[in-house]
């Protein structure tokens, strides 16, 4: 009925119009994996933010003694105001601060005695769990789109374009013994 050729055309332009859509499904998912870890990393960050915006509070309560208040609002300030290079550090002596400060003994019982302690600390359990969340959940981002972007067909194609290839964010995020649960 149609000549050869004719077949032979429309073979070819069926596997081009098939390997072309697979190609554009690719590059879709590797954008939206990408802005997945943008979303996520804004989580991240406003997660610590909270969390340092917490501490700070509680420093400035005037629930704790002085010299402990200084170490908890130094380790704040410095989280709040670390530049990317310093920022994993920086909020990692902050939960270090954090666990040193709560976790003394009879600490939470204190500051419960106290009066408005009880809200502090149900804030900064609160807040101290999201970032533990926040940052597992753009760490499995990450994994995600480093996986994605080792792809053969991403890797010949540039489908990821200028896009820098996204990194961890490891810190020790461990939350205070007397926060946890």
């Amino acid at each position: 009925m149609f000549p050869d050729w004719i077949i032979d055309v429309l073979f070819w332009i069926v596997v081009v119009f098939l390997v072309g859509v697979y190609v554009s499904w690719r590059a879709t998912r590797l954008d939206r994996l990408h802005v997945r870890v943008e979303t996520a990393r804004a989580a991240l960050d406003a997660a610590l933010v909270r969390r340092a915006a917490v501490a700070l509070e509680l420093a400035a309560s005037r629930q704790l003694d002085p010299a402990t208040s200084l170490v908890l609002a130094t380790a704040a300030h410095e989280a709040r105001t670390a530049d990317s290079d310093a920022r994993e550090f920086a909020e990692s002596d902050l939960s270090r601060a954090l666990r040193a400060v709560v976790d003394q003994p009879d600490f939470a019982d204190t500051l419960k005695a106290k009066g408005d302690g009880q809200p502090v600390l149900d804030e900064m359990a609160t807040a101290s769990a999201k970032v533990v969340y926040a940052r597992r959940f753009y760490n499995d981002a990450v994994s995600q789109a480093r996986i994605a972007r080792r792809k053969m067909l991403i890797r010949v194609l540039p489908l990821a374009g200028r896009a820098p290839l996204p990194g961890f964010f490891e810190i020790d995020d461990d939350p205070p013994v007397a926060l946890r649960g």
